[in-house]
This record gives C-alpha cells, sequence and structure tokens, in this order.
C-alpha cells in the first residue's frame, strides 16, 4: 500500500471531535438555577441576561455587490442582518473581560406565526457559523417557521478569531515522514513533528494566552449559546447542529434540557476517546465511504475503473503511482498523488461527485490526457477551493485559515496522551485499516503540548431533555454512521434517522424528500419521525 505518498494530504484532513470527564457546573459563578421547574440547571450570569441585539445589514455597497459576485443570491444576501451578543471569557470571573459574538439572521418569511428562532452550527470546529446562511438554506416551510440564526463561536471567525502556529512547519514534519510506514518510523524521525507541534502549541499560548486557550472549549461554546438563546427572545431553543455541531446541541440538551425545544443533530461525532483515537476512527469512516463508493462505482457506472471491491486498492495504488512518475496540470498547478488523495477524500463528502470520482480514476489510468483535462478542474477546485473554505467570501470576511481554532478547539475539549509513540501507534492501525486515508493522527500531535483546559464532558445522556433526531448517513466518511448511532443510543430520548446514502450530513440539502420532510416536521411540529425510519440513497 501507497500509505506514505498519501500522508500529506490525509494528515490535512479536518478531525471532527469533542468531548471528556463528567459533565461540570456551566456557570460556576451564577448565583442557583433559574427556577424552571423540573431538575436543577445553571443560570447565565445577571450580566449577559436580557441583551437586544442590534441587528443591521450584513452586505451593502460593495460589500454587497462582492458576494454577489461570488455565487450569492442579491436578495438572500441583503436581507441578512448581523449583530453581537457579548459572553464572559471566562464563567469563572463573569466581572471580567468579555466577548462579542457574531451572529447572523434571516428573518423568518411567513405571514403566519411564527416559532422562533432556529441557530444553525455547521460545524467544525473552527468554522465560522455566520457564513451558513450566505445562502438560501433548509425548505420554505422552515423558513416561513423560524428566523434562522448562525454564529461565530468564541475564537472563530468575527468572534476574535484565532490565529497562531506555523503550520506550515508542521506539514513539512509530516512530508519528511511520508516516504516511510508508520510502523518503521524511529524516534529520530519523529522529532521534526514532534518539535513542530511543540512550537505551534508553545505560540498558541503566547499569542492568544493561556485564559483565552483555556475558555475556547465547546463547554463554553454551550454556556454562550444559552446566552445567544436568551438574546434572541427564545424561552426554548431551537438548535441544526451538522458534524461538529452535534456535540454542541447533546451538550446543550444535557446541561439545559428545560431551555431545549427541538435538536437536530446532522452527522454526529464521537465524544469519548482522545484526539488521536477519535482521527483513527474518522479514518475507517473514510475507509468506509471508500467502499461505498467502490460497489456503487462497480456496480451502478457503465464506466469504472475497478473491475471489483477486491481489486479496487491495488487498482488505486498503481493510478497514485502514475500521477508522481508524471502529475498532470490544473491551470500552473502540478497534480501528484497527495493532491489526488485530497480530491478523492473531499468529494466522498458529496455522494453526487462520485462519478467524478470515477471518471478521474478512469482518466489516469487510461493516461487521456483529454479525460483528465476535462474532470480533474473541477474535482480540484472542489478539494482545494470551495471545500476547502465552505462557502465563497464576502469582502471584509474574517480570515479563512481555521487550523488554529481547530486545533484550539479540539485541544481544549479532549484528554490527550502527552508521548508521541501513541500517536504512532494510533497512526499504525490507521495505516493498516485505511490505507488510502490514514495520516489524521499526525494532525492533533499540538495536543500532546497544549495548555491545560477544562475538559468536555462525556457519557452525558441528556435524561430530561425533550425528543432529540439525530440523522446519519451510511456512506458518511467525516462523521462515521456508528458514531450516529452511538450517539442514538447515548441520549435517552433520542430518535435514530438513517440516510442510506453516500455524503457528509443530509438534513436541508433537498437531496432526500423522506429526511427533510420527517426532520421540517419534528421542528415544526414537535413530533419525532417514526422509530429507526431510514430513507433510501437518492443515487
Amino acid at each position: 500500500m501507497r500509505y506514505g505518498a498519501r500522508a500529506l494530504a490525509a494528515g490535512l484532513a479536518t478531525v471532527l471531535v469533542g468531548g471528556c470527564t463528567a459533565v461540570p457546573d456551566l456557570f460556576p459563578a451564577a448565583g442557583g438555577p433559574p427556577g424552571t421547574g423540573g431538575s436543577a440547571q445553571p443560570a447565565a450570569p445577571a450580566r449577559f441576561a436580557g441583551q437586544d441585539v442590534e441587528w443591521a445589514p450584513c452586505h451593502t455597497g460593495d460589500d454587497l455587490d462582492a458576494a454577489v459576485e461570488e455565487g450569492g443570491e442579491r436578495d438572500w444576501l441583503s436581507a441578512l442582518e448581523c449583530g453581537t451578543v457579548a459572553v464572559p471569557l471566562d464563567y469563572a470571573d463573569s466581572g471580567g473581560r468579555t466577548i462579542d459574538l457574531h451572529l447572523v439572521r434571516a428573518a423568518a418569511t411567513g405571514d403566519g406565526e411564527r416559532i422562533g428562532s432556529l441557530v444553525i452550527n455547521p460545524g467544525g470546529p473552527g468554522v465560522t457559523g455566520s457564513e451558513a446562511l450566505f445562502w438560501e438554506t433548509l425548505s420554505p416551510r422552515v423558513r416561513a417557521s423560524f428566523d434562522l440564526v448562525s454564529f461565530d463561536p468564541r475564537g472563530v471567525g468575527r468572534s476574535e478569531g484565532l490565529e497562531c502556529g506555523n503550520w506550515d512547519a508542521i506539514d513539512r514534519a509530516m512530508v519528511t515522514m511520508a516516504g516511510t510506514e508508520p510502523a518503521d518510523l524511529v524516534p529520530e524521525q519523529l522529532e521534526p513533528l514532534e518539535e513542530a507541534a511543540r512550537e505551534y502549541a508553545d505560540d498558541c499560548a503566547d499569542t492568544a494566552g493561556e485564559d483565552f486557550l483555556r475558555t475556547i472549549g465547546t463547554v463554553n461554546v454551550v454556556r454562550d449559546l444559552d446566552i445567544i438563546r436568551d438574546a434572541l427572545g427564545d424561552d426554548e431553543l431551537s438548535f441544526l447542529g451538522f458534524s461538529y455541531g452535534t456535540y454542541v446541541g447533546a451538550l446543550y440538551a444535557e446541561t439545559f434540557p428545560h431551555h431545549t425545544r427541538a435538536l437536530v443533530l446532522d452527522g454526529a461525532v464521537e465524544t469519548d476517546h482522545s484526539n488521536a483515537e477519535s482521527a483513527y476512527e474518522q479514518a475507517l469512516g473514510f475507509q468506509a465511504s471508500w467502499e461505498h463508493f467502490v460497489e456503487y462505482c462497480v456496480s451502478d457506472l457503465t464506466e469504472c475503473p475497478f473491475d471489483g471491491a477486491e481489486g479496487a486498492e491495488a487498482a488505486m495504488d498503481d493510478v497514485l503511482a502514475r500521477l508522481d512518475a508524471d502529475p498532470p496540470m490544473v491551470g500552473e498547478q502540478p497534480v501528484g498523488s497527495a493532491d489526488f488523495s485530497w480530491m478523492v477524500m473531499m468529494a466522498l463528502y458529496d455522494e453526487f461527485l462520485w462519478e467524478d470520482i470515477a471518471q478521474a480514476v478512469l482518466a489516469v489510468r487510461d493516461g487521456d490526457d483529454e479525460a483528465i483535462d476535462t474532470w480533474f478542474p473541477d474535482l480540484y477546485d472542489y478539494a482545494f477551493e470551495t471545500a476547502g473554505t465552505s462557502v465563497p467570501r464576502s469582502v471584509d470576511a474574517a480570515p479563512m485559515d481555521d487550523t488554529a481554532a481547530m486545533t484550539a478547539i479540539n485541544c481544549a475539549d479532549r484528554d490527550d496522551p502527552e508521548d508521541i509513540e501513541a500517536y504512532r501507534e494510533a497512526t499504525v492501525r490507521e495505516a493498516e485499516a485505511a490505507p488510502h486515508f490514514g495520516g489524521g493522527v499526525w494532525a492533533v500531535v499540538p495536543c500532546a503540548y497544549w495548555t491545560e483546559t477544562e475538559e468536555a464532558p462525556t457519557g452525558f445522556t441528556a435524561p430530561d431533555a425533550p425528543p432529540v433526531v439525530v440523522v446519519g448517513t451510511l456512506g458518511d466518511p467525516a462523521t462515521p454512521y456508528a458514531w450516529a448511532q452511538e450517539l442514538a443510543e447515548q441520549l435517552e430520548t433520542a430518535t435514530l434517522v438513517t440516510y442510506e446514502g453516500g455524503g457528509h450530513t443530509i438534513y436541508g440539502y433537498g437531496v432526500s424528500a423522506c429526511v427533510d420532510d420527517a426532520v421540517d416536521a419534528y421542528l415544526i411540529d414537535g413530533t419525532p419521525p417514526e422509530e429507526a425510519l431510514s430513507c433510501p440513497g437518492e443515487l
């Protein structure tokens, strides 16, 4: 297997993780529960209660014109409103420093009774939520019933977005190791990565301050979310979380069950293990998605580069070797094996790109330059531009490099090993189980040297929450379906909806009417989908 040649691309994969330890007192400086009935739950510091968000247009003038040129729809963008909500940096010192969280809102479009706000977290961690509404989203029925609201979590985007560390040095260290199987690496070969990761962690502590890093994790995002709910004027929260956002929503249900109205958690993340172990499990998810793609290719496509599932990995190895020997060009950029592996990984996020993957592999196998010119550019742009940035950027948007925030939140949330050997061992297992998609473990090595933080909880069951809907996709590469099953079993009031196709998350994209209709009805009427609802794939 050509594991080493793919280490760089796989190491850049976003590792979507969350939680550890028992549930903490989420508002340690608060004066007791708010008296909502049922079991006690924490109250937000009085200083931050009852805020009025001063909404103003997000896009005007040249900024609006530029956003439209990037693919946005003018009427939708011109109607978006932005504002801020203040939260304490440290909830144990609510009289101290504050952070202004950036919010964006698309007001409800219906003439009837508005239910309230639907707060959306698009995933990450480290992804700016304010851009979740760049395009018109969700069904007309949902848009008519709710104000759609999203926000940049603390340390992300316009909410004091974190910028620190030299990730290029970590990349270079991974490239240095790329030619060696993980099982064959000796301590001297790991030293450049250890040094780069330690320097990255130290620089972030120096740049942002240990107090900031200590409070950037999901525990505080959940605290912030309840202050946002209050500022929006909602007695109870309606929430839609994708990927990492499922952890935010699940922890909110545990902590604020009587402030919870409806929670949709699509693409659940694993919350029990270290970052290294979760990265290994995510590699298994990409491997399973790849196998799902190969099965589709062999059985459903008239032109497939694989004769069968058994020979697909060897065929892919040959394609990658061809690319390294004679890399084709996309524009002025050569596309070698690492680049193409990343293109495939990103395309697995969207099952409607799977035929494009097959055609691109076929073009390389056959040495068909014309076909390469046809299929490579769109996959390349999707991998390195569209998928790499989530959505088009507006002129005055915050910097797009979310690596620092992602790393800081992951490291804050988890209890991670401090010995580099633990990461190498996880990478050995990764290489054996997912040879085309390994290397992600190396990307979390900075957590071995991270400043001490308040770790996020795990093992909670949210027994007092109202019904919760968990959505899982069988062929999800980034958040394996097993994680959705685990979360649905973990939360006592959860119902699992299964999508039998592929891609990363599914609700609200207009792909599966079966999923969308069931979840829409739950959000609007409060009626959970039927138990064990399973919706057919759409390919």
